[in-house]
C-alpha cells in the first residue's frame, strides 16, 4: 500500500498541525503564530505537542524566550514548504471547478465600514471578474435584522454585540475618535477634558447607528449631556457639516474613508481614542460558500495590508 509509511500522519490529521508548525518556525514565536493563525496560544501549543507525538521526535526547542528548530524540525520545515507549494498549486487549478470563475457574493456593510468593504470588494473582483457581487450598506440595526434573516453571505460591521448566534472574525482596528475642522479652536490642544467636549456643538449620527450608541454611552459614563446640534443620517453629511464649521463629531477612524479627509483633524480628548474594530460576521451554523470563504480570507489579507493587528475568529466578540 503506497500510503503505509505515512499512515500515522493520515490518522492524526497532520495537515492542520503542519500549518501551525510552519507559522511557529517561520515567526520564531508561539504568540505571533497564534495571532497570524487566529488561534488561542494554548491551541497552538497543543497542535505542536500532537505533531511532536506523531513524529516521535521534538521539532522545536525553547531557549529562553526564543523558539528554535531541532534538526528534525529543520527537515520538517523543508517538507512543509514542498507540501504547501503543492497544495497551493492544486487549489489554484481546481478554483475554476469550485466556482471562482462564476458565482455570487452578497455582503452587507455598516455605514462606518463601507469604505473598507467597497475597497476590498473592488480589489477582489479584479482578481475574480466572473463573480456577481452585491453590497448592501445600512446602519447597525439594519445589519442585525439582515443577519437574523440570513439575507447575505457576510456582514462587515463594528464590534458586534456578544452573541452565541454569530461567528465574528476581527479584521481591522477602527478606533472611535473626535473629529473637528482643521482650524477649530481646540485643534492642537493636549488632553482636552471630556467636560470641555460636552460644551461643543456636536454633529451626531441618527439613533440606531453603532456610532450613535457609542457616543450616547460615552456621555452617560462621564455624567454630562451632549450638545447635539444636528442628527445626520450619513457620515458624508457629517463631513460636509464639519467642513462648514457647524460642529465637531465622534466617529470611527475610517468612517470618512481610509485616510483622514483634507480640512479635518482629530482632537486629543480625554478617554480617546476608544478601541473599536471592524469584524466580518455570519450566523453560527451557516455553511459559507467557497466564494464567501475566499472573500473572507481576502479581507483578512486586506486588513493586514493596512497594518491591522491580527486576531482570531470566535463566537460573538
Amino acid at each position: 500500500m503506497p500510503q503505509s509509511k505515512i499512515r500515522r500522519y493520515l490518522r492524526h490529521g497532520t495537515l492542520p498541525q503542519l500549518s501551525v508548525f510552519e507559522a511557529v518556525a517561520r515567526l520564531g514565536s508561539f504568540t505571533r503564530a497564534s495571532e497570524e493563525l487566529y488561534m488561542a496560544q494554548p491551541t497552538v501549543s497543543v497542535q505542536i505537542k500532537k505533531l511532536t507525538e506523531t513524529i516521535g521526535l521534538p521539532v522545536l526547542e525553547q531557549v529562553g524566550k526564543s523558539v528554535r528548530l531541532t534538526p528534525v524540525g529543520k527537515e520538517l520545515q523543508a517538507a512543509c514548504s514542498e507540501i504547501f507549494a503543492t497544495m497551493t498549486s492544486f487549489e489554484q487549478k481546481v478554483a475554476d471547478m469550485r466556482g471562482m470563475q462564476t458565482g455570487s457574493l452578497h455582503i452587507a456593510a455598516s455605514t462606518v465600514a463601507k469604505y473598507f468593504a467597497s475597497r476590498s470588494l473592488v480589489a477582489f473582483l479584479k482578481l475574480y471578474p466572473g463573480i456577481d457581487a452585491k453590497m448592501h450598506v445600512g446602519h447597525r440595526q439594519s445589519l442585525l435584522d439582515r443577519i437574523g434573516e440570513n439575507a447575505d453571505d457576510l456582514y462587515l460591521m463594528m464590534d458586534p454585540s456578544d452573541s452565541d448566534e454569530v461567528v465574528s472574525v476581527r479584521l481591522l482596528p477602527n478606533p472611535i475618535m473626535v473629529f473637528a475642522p482643521q482650524d477649530h479652536a481646540l485643534a492642537g490642544e493636549k488632553n482636552i477634558p471630556f467636560s470641555r467636549l460636552a460644551t461643543e456643538p456636536l454633529l451626531a449620527r441618527e439613533p440606531g447607528s453603532g456610532t450613535r450608541m457609542v457616543t450616547d454611552r460615552l456621555f452617560c459614563e462621564h455624567g454630562v449631556t451632549s450638545n447635539i446640534r444636528m442628527e445626520l443620517g450619513s457620515n458624508e453629511a457629517i463631513r460636509e457639516s464639519m467642513r462648514a464649521g457647524l460642529g465637531i463629531s465622534i466617529l470611527s477612524r475610517h468612517a470618512l474613508g481610509i485616510d483622514i479627509e483634507p480640512g479635518l483633524t482629530t482632537l486629543d480628548v480625554e478617554g480617546f481614542p476608544v478601541e473599536s474594530h471592524c469584524h466580518l460576521v455570519y450566523p453560527v451554523g451557516k455553511q459559507l460558500s467557497f466564494v464567501a470563504q475566499t472573500f473572507l480570507d481576502f479581507m483578512r489579507q486586506q486588513a493586514q495590508s493596512l497594518d491591522a493587528p491580527k486576531s482570531g475568529a470566535s463566537k460573538g466578540v
